[in-house]
């Protein structure tokens, strides 16, 4: 008869009972709230909060560079809901797997390279025609 082997989630399930108990005994818990599923919340959002705020501070500064501070004000928050979902939706893809981040990047090299195929005039004009489009609040959707 084989012998069973001991599965690897009881072991991790007795280390964090051992690790609840240590903490309840102690009667701390980090965070603002007594509650460990609140404080998680909290700092959820908390972190995406700040990402987003740092995110379009750098959009803004990247474009205020080149076109001026109220022009890339515009662009950055006049998006489309469809470009704001689509790029949520890359996102998630890119960061939950390894053939996603592939994939994606796989895309963005396909876009670089496309790009530079053009005359740096055209694709510059292309480039900017989108900016302008979407720096209008009347054209987003």
């Amino acid at each position: 008869m084989a012998k069973r082997a001991n599965h690897i989630t009881d072991k991790a399930g007795e280390k964090i009972a051992e690790a609840g108990r240590a903490v309840s005994d102690d009667n701390t818990v980090p965070g603002p709230s007594s509650n460990p599923s609140t404080n998680l919340i909290i700092h959820d959002i908390v972190l995406r909060s700040g990402g987003r705020l740092t995110r379009l501070a750098l959009e803004k500064a990247m474009l205020g560079r080149r076109y001026g501070t109220d022009f890339a004000k515009d662009v950055v928050e006049n998006r489309s809901l469809l470009h704001t979902l689509a790029a949520y939706g890359v996102t998630k893809v890119a960061t939950r797997s390894v053939p996603g981040a592939l994939i994606v990047g796989s895309g963005l090299l396909v876009k670089v390279l496309f790009d530079r195929s053009q005359s740096r005039r055209k694709a510059k004009r292309a480039g900017e025609k989108t900016l302008r489009k979407q720096s209008d609040p009347d054209s987003a959707i």
